[in-house]
């Protein structure tokens, strides 16, 4: 990854370069194209594409921390993909609603958001339950009103309960999370 990083540092932006690196489908590639994209130059349906013709985990969060978090209208996206059926969609759907959860949750429903985190969370893709978690944890973390409710279902759920973590790492597990970064709050 630091020699990607390195790479894109000595390219700058270079949008058309990053286009055709993307439409390689090679991971190495995919990777370094979000680095130097722009992502003011996409459309809904390029991003839209985009997500759905990604498969690893890795550069779908560099696509959704480099590309999709910057572009103009996410809004409508996460909006949009928070219904999807399509995995890659609600991944990166419940990735964007938890940024917006955790620095602009000015208009969203907290208590429908757990409602549907306690509904659909255990029968959703791993994929999906990953971000999905994060959503339930950033609930936990950053709204005390609601901590005991997010505690409550991510206990109920279970998911990510034994996940190896290594040293210095937060666990997963939403429970352990929300007290760890809650504890840090001083």
């Amino acid at each position: 990854m630091g020699d990607i990083r390195s790479l894109a540092k000595k390219i700058k932006t270079n949008h058309p370069l990053a286009l055709e690196l993307w439409d390689t489908e090679n991971i190495d590639a995919r990777l370094l194209a979000t680095l130097i994209m722009d992502p003011k130059k996409l459309s809904d349906e390029d991003i839209e594409s985009m997500v759905q013709s990604e498969r690893f985990v890795q550069v779908a969060d560099w696509l959704y921390a480099h590309v999709i978090k910057l572009y103009p209208d996410n809004e409508s996206l996460r909006q949009a993909w928070m219904h999807s059926e399509e995995v890659m969609s609600a991944r990166a759907g419940w990735s964007l609603t938890s940024g917006r959860v955790a620095k602009n949750p000015d208009g969203l429903d907290l208590p429908a958001l757990l409602d549907r985190i306690e509904s659909e969370m255990a029968g959703a893709a791993p994929e999906v339950q990953w971000t999905m978690n994060s959503t339930l944890a950033q609930i936990g973390i950053n709204f005390p009103q609601h901590r005991d409710r997010a505690l409550a279902i991510g206990e109920k759920l279970g998911i990510y309960r034994d996940y190896p973590v290594s040293k210095g790492c937060t666990s997963p597990f939403a429970p352990i999370w929300i007290n760890e970064m809650v504890s840090r709050q001083g």
